[in-house]
């Protein structure tokens, strides 16, 4: 038999076995993040600056129409392209967005971005600017708000930060009585991790 040294056998064998599949890489990244956000995060949902800021707003939008919560958006996307921003201002300046702020930095680059949802699916706070003011529509809100589970999103290179980061959205209750009447979402930057 032609001698082999070890480490060609070893390659050979590495070859040969089948690689293992990118779920299981994603599902390790989805477990470490369930795991900090449960951890890290959790603990921020029963804070009076989120609840408090959640009701406030659940009054407030209670009697909107689809319509007005579409114009909302509109609004919003339409001062993304606008020197005058008085809608993005108002809410990057409000007491629960100053807070997400500070929990973001708080963090040291672990976490990329927080917004807090209101029970319509429009961001009651945020720690940076969000691409839209309606999450309603969106996975993160009808999977956290709509069904009541931790919804995290896989894992992606964030185009403007090239981060490899992934989302997890959380239903916020009522701690008086456990009804669901927000959701967060965290960016959760899986470099960092």
């Amino acid at each position: 038999m032609p001698y082999q040294s070890p480490a060609l056998a070893a390659a050979l064998v590495i070859a040969l076995l089948p690689a293992a599949p990118v779920d299981a890489q994603q599902d390790i990244r989805i477990t470490a993040v369930a795991d900090y956000v449960e951890a890290n995060v959790r603990p921020w949902l029963t804070e009076p600056a989120i609840i408090n800021a959640v009701i406030a707003q659940n009054a407030l939008h209670s009697r909107l129409s689809q319509a007005d919560i579409q114009d909302f958006d509109a609004r919003w996307r339409a001062e993304l392209l606008s020197a005058k921003r008085p809608l993005i201002d108002a809410a990057l300046s409000n007491p629960l967005s100053l807070y997400l702020k500070g929990q973001q930095r708080a963090t040291e680059g672990l976490i990329t971005e927080i917004f807090v949802m209101d029970n319509r699916g429009l961001n009651v706070g945020q720690s940076d600017i969000t691409s839209d003011y309606w999450q309603g529509d969106e996975t993160k809100w009808l999977k956290s708000f709509g069904a009541g589970l931790v919804h995290i999103e896989e894992a992606e290179r964030d185009e403007s930060t090239q981060l490899m980061q992934s989302q997890a959205s959380l239903p916020i209750r009522d701690p008086g009585n456990g009804e669901i009447i927000g959701a967060i979402t965290v960016g959760v930057n899986l470099d960092a991790l």
